[in-house]
């Protein structure tokens, strides 16, 4: 599936830089999906959740007609049952998320567990004859990703991954300016140095609460006690999550990754980047095309965290989340119709995923690719892993992104593909 859309260029609007604070979904045309079929106002799409903290709550209450939850499953079983209670829904409650997998009656899953316990339900899944909506970051690792990548294929499965700026207007149209040469060359572009994830610490053990199978929360990692510091803060430690470049580089690196046309690849080669900032981590693709993590964190609303600074011959752009800032004289872009704009204006507009969750079960129907599907998911988050391992360990690496892999330097590789503990192994796919 080709990175560049179908955008007009007709009535551009005037030569000067712009901003704009708005921003809209993007649905790709059903000609370019090859889509035989839109889903109707009595079809219904039956959905199941594995995973029902604060993600799947959002996502619950935005997934769009004619999605329809009846079923959902979390190894904090009460977890599960205030999700039901909250909405005062009659779906039916499991443990145990196999059982929902096992149901002949659902057509699709959203999979928004904890980072480390994501791959397997999504694999689970795709053997068992479900659609996936996988949420972000997708993987804990390189290695899983591309084993998720084949299950995905082997069993014709419609895999989309919650990197919901693929379904935004506003990104969308800034990504065609840069891939279709607006902005000539680019020679640089500059993220944000996302924070890593803590080395893991020991935390003294407390009494796990009533109705959570603990095992079953760590997964693939290392069996520990419960210590509800590790179950609430799970993000903050490093055999559990990549912090926020897994977390927020997840849409930032993504969003490079596709301006750039590079959503079925990755960068070449790693580096420290000497002076920067603490943590800096600059990468180089095989066009040449260098990006720097240099970027501090601000204001969740404008800083560049869910994009990034590109500069070309022409000029720039400053391209985030529903929004973009063009600093190039005589370059011009078309700004959508407003009502296409105000979709995106609601309280929950930095987190919106209802087109996104909609162009999925439209591609479920057709039975073409999404947006953001499971390769290109993949593929982002592997740049993400790859910068905290460049952290790690602090030099110069070399990947090959078509071996996916760090080519003679065993100590980089092993930390590409983690052991997993036993039991909780990976399938043959």
């Amino acid at each position: 599936m080709s990175d560049r859309a179908d955008i007009s260029r007709r009535g551009f609007l005037s030569s000067a830089g712009i901003a704009t604070g708005a921003a809209f979904p993007y649905l790709l045309p059903r000609h370019a999906l090859g889509a035989h079929k839109r889903l109707g106002a009595n079809d219904r799409v039956r959905i199941g959740v594995i995973g029902v903290g604060n993600r799947a709550g959002l996502l619950i209450d935005q997934l769009p007609k004619p999605g329809q939850v009846v079923a959902v499953a979390d190894c904090f079983l009460s977890r599960a049952e205030e999700a039901v209670a909250k909405r005062k829904a009659s779906w039916d409650i499991y443990q145990d998320y196999r059982k929902i997998l096992d149901r002949k009656d659902i057509d699709g899953v959203i999979v928004a567990t904890p980072d480390h316990g994501r791959v397997l339900p999504c694999i689970h899944s795709c053997q068992a004859g479900k659609d996936v909506y996988g949420e972000k970051p997708l993987t804990l690792y390189p290695a899983e990703g591309r084993v998720l990548v084949k299950a995905a294929r082997r069993y014709k499965r419609i895999f989309q991954v919650g990197s919901q700026q693929r379904s935004m207007r506003m990104n969308q149209i800034a990504s065609e300016l840069i891939l279709s040469g607006g902005l000539g060359k680019i020679s640089l572009v500059h993220g944000v140095n996302y924070d890593a994830p803590n080395p893991m610490r020991d935390f003294p053990e407390e009494p796990a609460p009533a109705k959570l199978n603990w095992d079953v929360w760590l997964g693939q990692a290392p069996a520990r006690p419960y210590s509800n510091r590790l179950f609430s803060s799970w993000m903050s430690w490093i055999e559990y999550s990549g912090g926020d470049t897994t977390n927020w580089g997840a849409h930032g690196l993504d969003q490079i990754q596709w301006s750039l046309g590079m959503s079925q690849t990755g960068p070449v080669e790693l580096w420290p980047m000497e002076g920067g900032p603490k943590g800096a981590i600059a990468f180089r693709y095989a066009n040449g095309v260098t990006v720097q993590l240099d970027l501090p964190h601000s204001d969740l609303q404008s800083d560049l965290q869910s994009g990034g600074r590109f500069i070309g011959e022409k000029g720039s752009i400053d391209l985030w989340r529903n929004n973009f800032k063009l600093d190039a004289p005589g370059v011009t872009v078309e700004l959508p119709p407003r009502a296409e704009v105000q979709k995106w204006r609601d309280e929950v507009a930095l987190w919106q995923a209802e087109f996104h969750m909609g162009h999925w079960m439209e591609c479920m129907v057709s039975r073409t690719m999404p947006n953001a599907d499971v390769e290109i998911g993949h593929r982002s988050i592997t740049v993400c892993h790859l910068v905290n391992i460049t952290r790690r360990l602090n030099r110069r690496l070399k990947w090959d992104p078509v071996q996916e892999d760090f080519a003679g330097d065993a100590e980089a590789h092993a930390l590409a593909n983690r052991q997993r503990r036993k039991g909780w192994e990976l399938p043959k796919i």
